[in-house]
């Protein structure tokens, strides 16, 4: 079993900046990807950004160049850097991780709330 703990989520105005933490502990697996999705009120949860133990990373065309995805290996955590941020980044911020293998089950967060005023 794996379990993910996130943080860092909370209200901020537009434009502002936030930091979003996750730390998976358990039966990591040694080569996984781990990543952010969200979830907005009515609408299908939707990938964020995600990141593999080797670095490779890959961004929603919405948060490119906005948003930064890292991860500390050592650790077993994953932080999304989240800039500019607008009204429509509001949602339910899942961390996800995963075992780089076809049909591998992905393990959820209980998700953080990130609100962007306007």
């Amino acid at each position: 079993q794996v379990q993910l703990v996130e943080s860092g989520g909370g209200l901020v105005q537009a434009g502002g900046s936030l930091r979003l933490s996750c730390a998976a502990s358990g039966s990591i697996f040694s080569s996984n990807v781990m990543g952010w999705y969200r979830q907005a009120p009515g609408k299908q949860r939707e990938l964020v950004a995600t990141i593999t133990t080797g670095g490779s990373t890959n961004y929603a065309d919405s948060v490119k160049g906005r948003f930064t995805i890292s991860r500390e290996n050592a650790k077993n955590t994953v932080l999304l850097e989240m800039n500019s941020l607008k009204p429509e980044d509001t949602a339910v911020y899942y961390c996800n991780i995963r075992a780089l293998a076809r049909g591998a089950r992905p393990y959820w967060g209980q998700g953080t709330q990130v609100t962007v005023s306007s």
